[in-house]
Formats: structure tokens, sequence, C-alpha cells
């Protein structure tokens, strides 16, 4: 079966994952961006998220930056990944962070509980808008993945979710040398341990610790 996976998710040293007021404006929260240094860095985020040829081509970080898009088939996102609008939508003007070609180029499946039809996009990325919960978004996700593995997006409520349902079974967290000082919590009330997870994998960049941990 393929895996369920979280890749590249950043969290500042004192462990949030996006800093606090996230709107249009701070889609990461304030300060959230400067978290994401180590990824910048790399070719692999500037070809695939700003489309030019710049970055480091090896080293640890262009390595995960890597793996993050190796054998994904489906992703899986939080309704406040996918924008600012909060509540009913109001309208269907919304589109995206990401202009009409977005970065995922494979289906999207988004957790909201106000439906939507599916959004077509450039690329092969089509965003399905799913409102009966988690272990539904996943199962729909594996269909469409075609046996390749379902990448969880974000944001942190929603990795929540899947830790405790115990649905991920492998997560790579980059740990950035910053402090946010508030925001979001990636692991607040989340016991690792108990829910049968374990480090498996660690090294360091000059921007990044990153940690892998996986479900035995």
């Amino acid at each position: 079966m393929s895996k369920l996976r979280v890749e590249s998710f950043t969290i500042s040293l004192d462990g949030f994952g996006a800093g606090p007021n996230q709107d249009i404006n701070n889609p990461l929260g304030v300060g959230g961006t400067s978290l994401h240094g180590w990824a910048f860095s790399t070719r692999t985020f500037q070809k695939m998220v700003l489309g030019t040829e710049d970055g480091a081509t090896e080293g640890v970080d262009e390595e995960f930056a890597q793996r993050g898009f190796t054998n994904v088939g489906a992703w899986i996102l939080g309704r406040n990944m996918f924008g600012p609008v909060r509540g009913p939508w109001p309208d269907e003007s919304w589109r995206g962070w990401w202009g009409e070609n977005p970065v995922y180029h494979v289906p999207v499946f988004v957790l909201t509980h106000h439906p939507r039809p599916p959004l077509v996009m450039e690329g092969g990325t089509t965003f399905h808008f799913v409102t009966e919960g988690p272990a539904v978004a996943l199962a729909r996700a594996r269909d469409a993945a075609g046996g390749k593995d379902v990448r969880v997006g974000g944001g942190v409520n929603t990795i929540q979710q899947y830790l405790r349902l115990r649905l991920i079974d492998e997560m790579h967290v980059a740990i950035a040398p910053v402090l946010l000082g508030s925001g979001e919590r990636l692991l607040e009330g989340i016991n690792l341990p108990e829910l049968g997870y374990a480090c498996t994998r660690h090294a360091a960049s000059p921007l990044a610790t990153h940690v892998v941990f996986t479900r035995q």
C-alpha cells in the first residue's frame, strides 16, 4: 500500500509550524516565511515553486526538498493551506495561492466543512473539496494516487489529525534556527512515542536540522 507522508514541514526552535495572524498578506502567519530559508536555497524549490533554475543542486537541504516530490501521486491539504477564506465559500473566485498552474501537478484533496465543486487547474492539478473528514480524504487520495504515495501538505491542525489517527507512515520535519514566539505548535498535545512514532533519521545543514519520524 502507498504511504501517507509529511515532507518538508518546517517548525521553529520553539515548535511553531506557522506564525500568528494568518491572513491573505501573511499566509504562513506573521514571521512564518522566515522558517523556510533552507527550502528557498534549493534547486527543487526554485524549480517546482518559482519556475527558475536557481538554487543548490546538492547537499542535505536539496536532498530533503527533492524527496518531498518523489513518488507522490496525490496531496492532502487543510482548508487554511488552500487560502484565507473562512466559513462558507462566498463564491468560487478564490483559486489558491499559486496562480493558474499550481505546484502540485496531481490531484489535491482539501479538507473543509463547506462543499465546493472540484477546481481544475493547469498542469494536472485538480482541487477536490472533501467534507467527510480525514479518513475519507485519504481513501480518495489513495485511489487517485494510483499506487504512489500521498503527501500531507499541512497545516498544523491537519497533520495533527492524521497523527492522532496513526495514519501518517513517515514525517519529515525541518527545524529552522528561528524563534517565532507564538503561532501554531506542531506537536502541541501530541505524544509521538505513545502513537507509535520514533525518530529514524536526523541530519543537519547550516539552515535546518532535518528529522524523520516513522510509525513503527
